[in-house]
């Protein structure tokens, strides 16, 4: 029995390597060709690691004279940025707000936030397009900015994070005189971390992979977003494959790196709500 199961073992280790390898095939891929030629990308047998390694494909990014590449990386880090500093302390106030404030008709409010998510995106273009108009915000990042602010979700999310602190910690910290922004700034921001890094995390993958806000509400070349610039170089370096990859990883790194700082606080997020549901 004992040889029996240490085979099963060996092998659902083996089936799953397998599986994970062919699930980042493409992710292995695009590594791979970003540092190759063009014409070796496609080459039949494939090569992970090319016999001549080269940094061009990065420096034609940052370095052709038809599309502002470093431009379009700067809009969406700055973009990227506001929107989650904004959205952290509004989404976080008012989950507050609905979490530790007792108010008339407290409940009934929630509940019609909540009923806003069940109304679908993509009937908002129009409305939306129309209000930014109106407000002579088109064509700047405020038209991609101002609408991921509001995120009934994570005020969701965010609201029952702070129900589970306890509320004798507020009330000891009224008596002592704080009000509540301090006791939401001071007590309960910083207890609900894990929560709040898991909404900067997804927050932050959102915005920056954000393609149809760009689209629709961007048409200077310049003021354009990662997401969308990089179709454009796409489709005007069709056959430039090795550039391409470099572009999609120059793209993704910044992804990874978030991923990587906030994996801590997401795993925590995810296992204290495990406990607590």
């Amino acid at each position: 029995m004992q040889k029996k199961n240490k085979g099963l073992k060996i092998f659902l280790t083996i089936f799953i390597l397998s599986i994970g390898l062919i699930a980042n095939f493409p992710f292995i891929f695009m590594i791979s060709s970003s540092f190759k030629v063009s014409g070796e990308v496609m080459k039949f047998p494939w090569k992970l690691i090319s016999e001549n390694p080269t940094l061009m494909n990065f420096k034609a990014l940052f370095t052709n004279g038809i599309y502002n590449f470093q431009k379009w990386y700067l809009n969406t880090i700055v973009m990227t940025g506001l929107t989650i500093l904004i959205k952290i302390f509004f989404v976080s106030f008012t989950a507050y707000g609905f979490a530790k404030i007792k108010f008339k008709g407290k409940d009934f409010i929630f509940l019609i936030l909540l009923s806003a998510m069940m109304i679908p995106s993509d009937i908002m273009i129009i409305p939306r397009y129309m209000i930014f108009k109106n407000l002579h915000i088109l064509d700047s990042m405020w038209a991609l900015i101002l609408p991921s602010c509001v995120d009934v979700y994570f005020v969701f999310l965010l609201r029952q994070s702070f129900i589970s602190i306890p509320d004798s910690i507020s009330e000891a910290a009224k008596i002592d005189g704080c009000d509540h922004f301090r006791i939401y700034w001071r007590i309960i921001f910083p207890l609900a971390k894990p929560a709040i890094a898991t909404m900067a995390l997804f927050s932050f993958t959102w915005s920056w992979n954000d393609y149809m806000g760009p689209y629709l509400y961007i048409s200077t070349m310049d003021k354009q977003m990662l997401s969308v610039g990089v179709k454009l170089f796409s489709s005007g370096m069709i056959q430039d494959y090795g550039t391409q990859m470099a572009a999609a990883t120059v793209v993704l790194l910044p992804i990874l790196i978030a991923f990587l700082f906030c994996q801590k606080f997401f795993i925590e997020g995810v296992a204290s709500s495990a406990v607590k549901g």
